[in-house]
């Protein structure tokens, strides 16, 4: 794997000068709407370069307790423990999602993808799909607008997406996010991806 150059010195620095542009400051619509819709509270969480993560916070506060958060930087997971005083700090993953060695139920994408280096887009697919249980899920918004050589965030679009994880995705929703914030409207596509079964040879 390429060496990501967008490392833990470049994030924690981003947050130290407070250049955070993605933060909105709350849990994004279309990710609010699809929260709504779930009942089963006991399952297990994972939001990958979660930032700031007000979408862990709106999940908390919803009963799922089973929520983890994982940041290169450290800075936004202690933003969030501010906020939210009895979240776990066990449930703060704070390590590099490729090293990441355990699994859940639904993970949940929000402007990590488009921050890793497209080099390591790839190996992302993959390793997510390792971090899924069987019959798990991967939720969340993808930037619809052409890849650009500067970033992040780096942009893409449908049929890119749909040939990156189709290998270890079934492909159940991706349209365009029609309650977008307002910056981001037209801009962002909402996915559900169920994972593919794994055959593992014994």
């Amino acid at each position: 794997m390429k060496k990501n150059k967008f490392d833990k010195a470049y994030w924690d620095l981003r947050y130290k000068e407070n250049k955070t542009g993605w933060n909105i400051g709350y849990a994004s619509p279309p990710i609010k709407e699809y929260i709504k819709q779930l009942k089963d509270k006991s399952i297990s969480i994972l939001i990958p370069g979660a930032g700031n993560s007000f979408e862990a916070e709106l999940f908390w506060n919803k009963g799922f307790t089973n929520t983890y958060v994982l940041d290169i930087a450290k800075q936004p997971l202690e933003n969030l423990k501010n906020r939210v005083k009895d979240f776990p700090d066990e449930h703060l993953l704070h390590q590099d999602f490729f090293e990441l060695n355990r699994t859940f139920d639904l993970i949940i994408e929000q402007t990590f993808f488009c921050a890793l280096n497209p080099d390591l887009r790839k190996p992302y697919v993959e390793k997510i799909s390792q971090l899924l249980k069987p019959n798990g899920k991967l939720v969340g918004l993808l930037f619809d607008f052409p890849l650009t050589e500067s970033g992040p965030p780096f942009g893409g679009g449908i049929d890119e997406y749909k040939s990156l994880f189709s290998k270890h995705f079934k492909i159940k929703t991706l349209e365009r996010a029609t309650n977008s914030i307002k910056e981001r409207h037209g801009k962002e596509l909402f996915f559900i991806f169920d994972v593919r079964s794994r055959h593992l040879d014994i």
